[in-house]
């Protein structure tokens, strides 16, 4: 079993090296670190404490990382696991093997730790110069620093891993139904601690803490300021003293996230135990009805009688509308963006709806850019009239236009000037990263990864 284990790891960490999506990863945390850790002006990512910024300590900024690890590396590394070299599998070979699959799924998820951790440790160099980069109060402490990022980091990504090997391992989790599994997951994940952020200190306290951040945050706030926020709040003037340290070693934190260690173990080795083979021909899982109303219907049946069709008056608004089309595609896209223009209608703007109307085009943008960009549709569209360039104009166009069409009720709340500045620069954009990203990489994962850390940053300013 061990040599499986080791056989299972070291093949897929040189699947992992020959990955290039691999160093955009280790990229990603020093640069959400830069733009998102909180700074005692109140830029970055807001973390109150009883409405007031904490003074920035080494253990707190070890903290803040450890919260943009749960926040925003949580779901990007997931996109990464989930669409890496290591998503294609030879299970027509290994199924077939006598070898266990226990031993297989906790190789892997040592592989997927791994990739992981270094991620954690690119974010630990990262936060060691902020240390020296921002302003301090007290002893730039680079061990209680790097003791507090990893004490909340690292279990949150190992069971990360675990719940990728999981959910490959069922054919129900295998495709968009694991990645919907995956996203309630990790906002129930952030909703916990602030249900249960007046239960006392304690080890049963903690479990229900899987992103660890809690109680460094409470237990060490003064007295009647132990209530916490993160995001975009408004805060109070003056600082709150906050003992991290007193914290991380209050009662069971250390051993509850030792404790999520060891569920992730476990969880990897039940994905052995519950593996399904793949079948070689594809499953439908969605309901009948619900499959065919997504689907849209079959397309018209060709009229080969029918005579050429002339040409166009003005193919450019043609081309125009046929982009704008095609990003809005499928009846799922059309509900979600109508129930972006009700909260546009109902909601604050800028806190609520242009982000949620920009976290739809992240993905609507992403994967018609990714289509459009693709190696054999290319080799067709040249022999085109219209340019690459007309087309990828014509998408950032459209894209933009897009924004401005959902966001468009929060008229009737909202100044004009202020949906019109939003709407059209956020979307353009997006646009053209999205165009941009696919271009060179051919796929949606590049300009996703990207666009995400982005909306984030939105999210949270």
């Amino acid at each position: 079993m061990n040599a499986v284990i080791r056989s299972s790891l070291t093949t897929s960490l040189l699947r992992y090296s020959r990955s290039w999506g691999l160093w955009l990863l280790l990229l990603v945390a020093p640069v959400g670190a830069r733009y998102m850790i909180p700074r005692g002006d109140g830029s970055g990512t807001v973390i109150a404490i009883g409405d007031r910024l904490p003074e920035m300590t080494a253990p707190f900024l070890g903290v803040s990382l450890g919260i943009i690890v749960s926040t925003l590396l949580l779901p990007i590394g997931w996109m990464y696991l989930r669409s890496n070299t290591n998503r294609r599998q030879p299970w027509q070979v290994e199924e077939v093997t006598a070898a266990s699959r226990i031993a297989i799924a906790l190789g892997r998820w040592a592989a997927d730790a791994a990739v992981l951790l270094g991620m954690l440790t690119a974010l630990t160099l990262a936060g060691w110069i902020l240390a020296f980069v921002i302003p301090i109060t007290g002893p730039r402490n680079l061990a209680q620093l790097t003791l507090a990022l990893w004490l909340v980091a690292a279990p949150a990504l190992l069971g990360l891993a675990a719940l990728r090997i999981l959910f490959d391992a069922i054919p129900f989790t295998r495709g968009g139904w694991g990645d919907f599994g995956y996203f309630i997951f990790w906002m129930g994940s952030l909703i916990a601690p602030a249900i249960n952020e007046d239960q006392p200190a304690g080890f049963a306290a903690n479990m229900h803490d899987f992103a660890g951040f809690l109680r460094p945050l409470q237990y060490g706030a003064p007295p009647g300021t132990n209530s916490f926020a993160i995001g975009g709040i408004d805060t109070l003037p003056g600082h709150v003293s906050l003992d991290v340290m007193a914290g991380l070693f209050s009662p069971g934190y250390i051993p509850s996230r030792l404790v999520w260690v060891l569920i992730a173990i476990a969880v990897a080795a039940l994905a052995g135990m519950l593996y399904r083979p793949h079948r070689a021909t594809s499953r439908i899982i969605v309901p009948g009805r619900l499959r065919r109303w997504l689907d849209g219907g079959a397309p018209p049946p060709a009229v080969f009688a029918a005579p050429p069709a002339p040409r166009a008056a003005a193919p450019l608004l043609g081309l125009l509308a046929a982009e704008f089309r095609l990003i809005g595609a499928g009846r799922l896209f059309k509900l979600l963006a109508v129930i972006v223009a009700i909260a546009a209608a109902t909601q604050d703007f800028r806190h609520a709806a242009s982000p949620a109307a920009l976290l739809l085009l992240v993905f609507a943008l992403t994967a018609h850019a990714a289509r459009s960009e693709a190696r054999g549709l290319l080799l067709l569209t040249n022999t085109a009239p219209i340019s690459h360039w007309l087309r990828r104009a014509a998408f950032i166009i459209a894209g933009t236009g897009w924004s401005l069409l959902l966001t468009l009720p929060a008229l009737l709340t909202t100044p004009a000037v202020l949906v019109l500045q939003y709407s059209i620069v956020t979307g353009a954009i997006i646009a053209i990263l999205s165009i941009v990203l696919a271009a060179i990489s051919r796929s949606a994962f590049a300009a996703r990864m990207v666009l995400l850390i982005l909306w984030y940053g939105y999210l949270s300013s």
